[in-house]
């Protein structure tokens, strides 16, 4: 399977605190792959990384044949990487529908100017991307119901559903979920679960994705990485990962039984 997305060798660090030591990892192409790790164990910095958010002082960051580890957030976008973040940051007075449709405006041809003008180009661009928005996204995620509603009416777990809906539009080869399901409840995570299934086997995006639910994590991934102290204690499928020595001592310390798994219910 090729690889989408590769970190080579990267590190970072803030003043004299060493965030990452020689992180290296492949995402492949149309699998979902997570990061996890216990609490402080650099999986936003390094998300934040990929995403062009800060440049790492060693190593690179490869997506497709192209070096991005020192390209700008925006250029990332326009290559095909679309996020979502930890704390929704979503325009709340804004409908469902115009924030979907903002995610996309990365992506259109048109510039400010023509947009702003309403000049015919940009006005056909704008209706076909209103188009695709509700017949592909609105639709696939189940939000026809609320488009018109203001985002900041919704609960958090539909408001987390539009994020994710704002990003899909952006049509990104490679998705970054930053903790997807953070303060949903069963019913939400379940529901969020199917709909990230779903982006991969039906529309073949590749997922990268960071998680505290370990069981979520383990039930939808194809690969996993785990962090500890800024380094990659292990990665590999999730059966073998689940059971690693190590894994079970930095989740659960070294008081552990031999047996216990930190992601058991």
């Amino acid at each position: 399977m090729d690889a989408i997305l590769r970190v080579e060798g990267v590190s970072l660090s803030f003043g004299g605190l060493q965030v990452l030591r020689d992180v290296g990892f492949e995402v492949p192409e149309g699998r979902i792959t997570s990061v996890v790790g216990p609490n402080g164990a650099g999986k936003t910095s390094l998300f934040n990384i990929i995403g062009g958010f800060y440049r790492p002082d060693a190593g690179r960051v490869r997506f497709g044949e192209t070096d991005i580890t020192r390209l700008p957030a925006h250029r990332r976008t326009h290559l095909g990487i679309g996020r979502t973040f930890q704390n929704i940051a979503l325009y709340k007075g804004l409908s469902v529908l115009d924030n979907i449709k903002l995610g996309a405006h990365a992506r259109l041809r048109s510039g400010l100017v023509s947009c702003g003008l309403a000049l015919p180009a940009a006005r056909r661009e704008e209706l076909a991307l209103r188009e695709r928005v509700e017949t592909e996204i609105v639709d696939f995620l189940e939000l026809e119901h609320i488009r018109a509603l203001p985002v900041g009416a919704l609960p958090y777990g539909l408001q987390k559903r539009v994020e994710l809906a704002r990003a899909l539009a952006l049509q990104p080869r490679l998705l970054l979920l930053d903790e997807p399901v953070a303060g949903m409840n069963r019913e939400e995570t379940e529901d969020m679960a199917r709909f990230i299934l779903d982006i991969v086997e039906e529309r073949g995006v590749t997922v990268l994705l960071v998680e505290h639910d370990m069981g979520m994590v383990m039930d939808l991934s194809d690969h996993v990485v785990v962090l500890n102290f800024g380094e990659v204690l292990t990665q590999g499928r999730p059966d073998a990962v689940a059971g690693h020595p190590e894994v079970i001592r930095a989740y659960l310390g070294t008081g552990a039984g031999g047996g216990e798994r930190p992601w058991s219910s």
